[in-house]
């Protein structure tokens, strides 16, 4: 089946998977269609759910992933880990923001920290642009301080110190079909 123009990634899908693979490695999974956004955010009750909205921008390679990632190695962090990519996984991106999102304009990259489908805390891109990763992951940490109990870190000190940053910017990533 062919993947309607309107929901066709905006960048080559290999060119962007170590932007992926950053955040899979460091413990959260994907969001690809706007079922997986339901089932995530559906969360048992008091449930905390993080959503990282991924992107290919230079602040999501050099504050926002690598901020989340050291975040999620503090001791205590949200119960559901989760990423959807912008420009790459557009149905879920527009169901997550209409949805969920609605009150806050959209933003790429944006992290949210979820509990019975609100969100309690938000860093939108105007929040996360210019910040170092450690400032990103401190605003997290207090956060989960305050809203989650679920003890960290969401993986080893031994695998975060292997996890790989992918330091690419949209600018040089080539389009979806160029060839």
């Amino acid at each position: 089946m062919q993947i309607p123009i309107s929901q066709q990634p905006t960048y080559d899908p290999a060119s962007v998977q170590p932007m992926r693979d950053e955040l899979i490695g460091a413990g959260l999974v994907e969001l690809i269609n706007p079922d997986d956004v339901d089932n995530i955010l559906n969360a048992g009750p008091n449930e905390t759910v993080l959503v990282m909205v991924n992107s290919v921008c230079g602040c999501a390679a050099g504050s926002a992933r690598p901020g989340v990632a050291l975040a999620l190695q503090h001791q205590i962090i949200p119960d559901r880990l989760s990423s959807v990519f912008a420009g790459q996984d557009k149905a879920a991106l527009a169901h997550l923001r209409h949805e969920y999102l609605a009150e806050f304009p959209p933003s790429s990259p944006f992290v949210a920290l979820f509990k019975n489908k609100k969100a309690l805390f938000v860093l939108t891109r105007q929040d996360i642009e210019g910040r170092y990763p450690e400032e990103i992951a401190k605003r997290l940490t207090v956060a989960f301080d305050q809203q989650c109990s679920k003890k960290g870190p969401s993986i080893s000190p031994e695998d975060y110190a292997q996890l790989v940053h992918a330091v690419a910017c949209g600018s040089k990533i080539p389009k979806f079909g160029d060839n």
